[in-house]
């Protein structure tokens, strides 16, 4: 991130050579201040990207010129190692947006045309295409055109088994993990870059309120000159409700229009021609009124260029809005992972996320926190019932005993868990393991908690897991979360570390339907889910289960489970069939 953001430092000052009125570099933004004036250091300076940019990669100084009007420049000698990025001027673009709530899912379509506006005709240089995605953002493929070539994505087999031939290169890479990032060889100056990018990320839901949010901020320097280019914003979105219920639009960062309104399916269109570029992110948010829980399942026909032919379903379940319906009683476990590689702001920010979690926890509730390295600490004996003694007691053991120092050893913390919640006294029994480690032996673990959770009935205890950073054993933590029907997370940077273990807490905290069953299997053969239990309702959040099956689903299937009280629920799942959502490109099964 550093070395790009002082390539793109490099590349602004080096463009002030350029002629071009409104050419020259903008100021760094004041240390200390975010993009509202508001103190924010971490966002003060930063030049990576948070709208789709090019960048034009320059090793010679001496090609940077305009390459209509070229100018007298004072010759440069040596050459720019590593080279700097100069963000390119945008001619065109165009956001389509298609918002499926069923899987919870956005489907982001971007076309742009960029222009290398820094270069004399007489040169040319390789472009570098940056894409910031929003939350859980995965690129789904990119075309690019400049003269007669073109470029695109493909899907190929790391193994070698692809018969598509790969061309190994140095340009590629990801800067982040919401960022893709793709490099475009030998672009001639003046020439024009055409662009389709698509991208799928998943929808926001706080607070009964689905919302979507694109990175869609350009700076000032990527406005050609408004003589020569009219610039039209176009945004096109499309909203999918999935159910037939009523959809209450609660705000928008541009001034949609609604064009049409179908069933659960609404249009929304922007078109304007522009002083300048969106400076803002483009969001979207709206709820679907429902009164308690209730829900749907998607079906999507396979289709001929399909790997898989098998059918595809999404099977999604909403919380409502319903404010009897209570919360389970919890009796919590945390397991904290204290190893020397948690050393400094991770074992802080984990520290702090978990203090206010046990803040959290209400009376009647009861709880316990374990620490481990190749050692195990545990703040009691036995499950502590909440109150103001006990959760100070617990915040200023944490003071003392969040040290990072050894090694990962996963199995013994959860075997102590287990035990701990052996006698939750009806109360909800659930464990939350945070790590930033990889374990050895990760099948084992999986089986051997299996069995052990299977041995303790319906409710059995619920495991959740969140990894930190991109060594921690991801797919393993995904695992174990679905065999213990609770819920997966992580954080890839410090910074986002407290808020995102706080918001996956509260989540799998705030069950109000446990053990859910749909009865599916006697309507289909070759059923497949993406989980290997389907996780409790929470009343923070939607429950999404995917999958793949052959055969024919009834009108309407019915998903069961147990209220807080143990008493039974039914919900009415109506089974639709579309054609305008592409399952097959927005899930994972």
């Amino acid at each position: 991130e550093e070395d790009f953001e002082r390539a793109v430092e490099d590349g602004l000052r080096l463009s002030k050579r350029l002629v071009l009125p409104g050419g020259a570099a903008p100021p760094r933004p004041h240390a200390g201040m975010d993009r509202y004036g508001a103190p924010d250091a971490a966002a003060a300076s930063s030049l990576l990207p948070v709208a789709p940019m090019a960048y034009a990669v320059v090793t010679d100084p001496a090609a940077v010129d305009s390459p209509d009007v070229p100018s007298y420049q004072p010759h440069v000698y040596g050459r720019l190692s590593p080279p700097a990025l100069i963000p390119l001027q945008m001619r065109e673009v165009e956001l389509r947006v298609d918002c499926a709530a069923g899987c919870a899912t956005a489907e982001v379509t971007l076309v742009a045309r960029w222009w290398l506006h820094c270069l004399t005709r007489s040169r040319d240089c390789d472009c570098r295409l940056v894409v910031p995605m929003g939350e859980e953002g995965s690129i789904l493929g990119a075309e690019v055109t400049v003269g007669k070539k073109s470029y695109n994505t493909h899907v190929v087999d790391v193994d070698g088994n692809s018969p598509v031939k790969i061309v190994k290169t140095e340009s590629g890479g990801i800067l982040k993990s919401q960022f893709f990032q793709l490099t475009i060889p030998q672009v001639v100056g003046g020439e024009d870059i055409f662009a389709t990018i698509r991208w799928s990320q998943k929808l926001l839901y706080d607070n009964g309120q689905f919302s979507v949010d694109i990175p869609f901020r350009f700076p000032h320097y990527v406005n050609p000159l408004p003589k020569l280019f009219t610039k039209k914003e176009k945004i096109q979105l499309t909203v999918n409700s999935g159910v037939s219920k009523e959809v209450l639009l609660q705000g928008t960062s541009h001034p949609l229009k609604e064009k049409t309104r179908q069933g659960e399916k609404l249009f929304f269109l922007h078109e304007a021609v522009v002083e300048n570029w969106s400076i803002k992110d483009f969001t979207f948010s709206y709820s679907v009124y429902s009164g308690d829980v209730s829900g749907g399942v998607l079906v999507q026909r396979s289709t001929l260029r399909d790997y898989d032919d098998r059918d595809i379903f999404s099977i999604f379940l909403l919380p409502g809005n319903n404010q009897k319906r209570k919360i389970f009683r919890k009796a919590v476990v945390f397991i904290v992972d204290t190893s020397g590689s948690m050393q400094g702001k991770p074992i802080e920010n984990v520290k702090n996320a978990i203090s206010t979690a046990v803040s959290e926890l209400e009376e009647g509730d009861y709880f316990n926190i374990v620490t481990f390295n190749d050692e195990l600490h545990s703040f009691s004996s036995c499950l502590e019932k909440v109150n103001g003694k006990t959760t100070e007691n617990a915040i200023n053991w944490m003071n003392l005993n969040f040290v990072a120092q050894g090694g990962t050893d996963i199995m013994h913390p959860l075997t102590e868990a287990l035990a701990l919640l052996s006698n939750s006294d009806g109360a909800l029994p659930q464990i939350f393991l945070v790590t930033d480690g990889s374990v050895e032996d990760e099948r084992n673990i999986c089986r051997t908690v299996k069995t052990q959770l299977t041995n303790k009935g319906s409710i059995s205890p619920r495991i959740s897991t969140f990894g930190l950073g991109s060594y921690c054993n991801h797919y393993f933590l995904r695992m174990l979360a679905s065999i213990g029907k609770g819920h997966y997370d992580a954080a890839f940077d410090t910074g986002s570390i407290e808020g995102r273990i706080l918001q996956w807490f509260q989540k799998a905290s705030s069950t109000i339907v446990a053990d859910i069953s749909i009865d599916v299997t006697k309507h289909t053969q070759e059923f497949e889910v993406d989980c290997e239990y389907i996780p409790d309702i929470s009343a923070k959040y939607p429950l999404f289960v995917s999958g793949r099956f052959r055969g024919e689903l009834p009108e309407t299937l019915y998903a069961e489970g147990y209220l807080s009280d143990m008493s039974k629920i039914s919900i009415e799942l109506k089974v639709q069939h579309i054609k305008d959502i592409p399952l097959d490109k927005t899930i994972v099964y």
